[in-house]
């Protein structure tokens, strides 16, 4: 059992950093409410052991400022409803000493969002990198980063990270806080487990073949990904925008599809570093060509490297599918990050979909599958077949910064 599963919460506050960062429609109500499903398992044991909860959270990017469209106060409802028990509420995360010493064994505290304070991010505030003062500023803010941290953890006597989705950021909720609780103080919760095991499973016990899917539409966003995957993996599949690249760059005619003029030399050099790693490179042969960024527009079926003037690639064609398929349907290991197309669209969501089917086909088989990114999970969420690969991470940014073997600051905290 983890460290967690075998801690004794009776009597304990819980300090929890979640990721609670869901989407709110225009009136504020959660349109997606996975995230919080995904941390009920770490809280539930928590409040079953005996324990209090203070839980923790950022939404969107308020830049150090209070504002109301960011307010946790707008997801304590649903918490509730989650948890099935009242969550109090304290308006201010960093003046809630008084609310978390009242709070009796069984009782839950939600913060307000901590990126209120700009002491969260450690960022300075209100003056430019290249300024004379900048060096000066960000000891400051490091400074008080430390005493906000040292606030929050006062609210606990234990610590818990289940917020995978911020693990790549030294925040003082995610890292900071971490120094001032002792070593058998501090841990991963039940969700950041399971991600951690699952990027394990990518990274280091590998059953072969391993195929990863990186799609999207920039490769620039994905260098670092894919130069540590050439080295683990048997198959790379590149689609998405990124493939208008790649053929621009082998000299093919792309219309208006996306591309990254500045990038054309960095696909050449991925495609001789996968011939030099032997790693047998999957870019999309065929598109499905719009008239129109628009799911009305007129399409057609056409080479990804003979795009009519006036046409964009908007999804992988036929052919393409087949040789994803072909990749897909064999690996023991598969990660998949990034759309094969506009899936937003209805009429362009066959490649999406294509991928996704293969990659359950694959799981039914016994691969090992792990999904990432906000739009590959949107992606399973919208065809309804999350429950039919073996994990969907929480985590975007930190998942692929994971997967690029760095070191993610609010895993190292609670492991030393």
């Amino acid at each position: 059992m983890s460290k967690f599963e075998n801690y004794d919460f009776k009597n304990k506050k819980a300090l929890v950093r979640v990721d609670f960062n869901v989407p709110l429609d225009e009136n504020g109500n959660i349109t997606d409410d996975t995230r919080i499903r995904g941390a009920l398992p770490t809280l539930k044991k928590i409040l079953a052991d005996g324990g209090s909860l203070i839980i923790m959270s950022h939404m969107g990017k308020p830049k150090g400022k209070v504002n109301e469209k960011m307010s946790l106060s707008q997801i304590r409802e649903a918490v509730a409803k989650a948890l099935g028990t009242d969550v109090k509420f304290a308006p201010d995360c960093a003046t809630a000493a008084e609310a978390a010493k009242d709070l009796k064994p069984g009782e839950v505290l939600l913060l307000e969002n901590l990126r209120f304070h700009p002491e969260e991010e450690g960022k300075p505030v209100g003056i430019d990198k290249n300024d004379p003062g900048y060096d000066d500023a960000k000891k400051e803010m490091k400074e008080r980063q430390k005493d906000f941290a040292k606030i929050l953890a006062s609210y606990g006597d234990v610590y818990v990270n289940d917020a995978f989705g911020t693990a790549h950021r030294r925040h003082a909720s995610t890292a900071v806080v971490a120094d001032y609780f002792d070593k058998q103080d501090k841990m991963l919760g039940l969700l950041m487990e399971k991600e951690v095991n699952a990027v394990n499973n990518i990274l280091k016990d590998i059953k072969r073949p391993f195929t990863a899917i990186m799609g999207g539409s920039k490769v620039s966003t994905k260098i670092g990904i894919i130069e540590n995957l050439m080295d683990k993996v048997d198959n790379l599949i590149l689609c998405g925008g990124m493939t208008y690249t790649f053929a621009k760059a082998r000299g093919g005619k792309i219309g208006n599809s996306i591309v990254e003029d500045d990038k054309l030399q960095l696909a050449l050099d991925i495609i001789e570093l996968a011939k030099k790693k032997g790693v047998n490179l999957v870019l999309g042969s065929d598109c499905v060509a719009a008239d129109a960024f628009s799911n009305d527009a007129n399409t057609q079926v056409c080479p990804a490297d003979n795009i009519p003037d006036g046409w964009e690639g908007l999804d992988a064609g036929p052919d393409s599918i087949i040789a994803f398929r072909n990749a897909i349907v064999p690996a023991k290991t598969i990660l998949w990050n990034g759309p094969a197309g506009v899936f937003e669209f209805e009429n362009f969501t066959r490649g999406s979909r294509a991928i996704a089917d293969a990659i359950v086909e694959a799981t039914d088989n016994g691969a090992f599958s792990l999904v990432g990114g906000g739009d590959s999970v949107a992606c399973v969420n919208k065809f309804g077949l999350a429950d039919s690969v073996s994990y969907v991470s929480t985590g975007g940014g930190a998942l692929l910064e994971a997967i690029e073997g760095k070191i993610l600051p609010g895993v190292a905290a609670v492991e030393d």
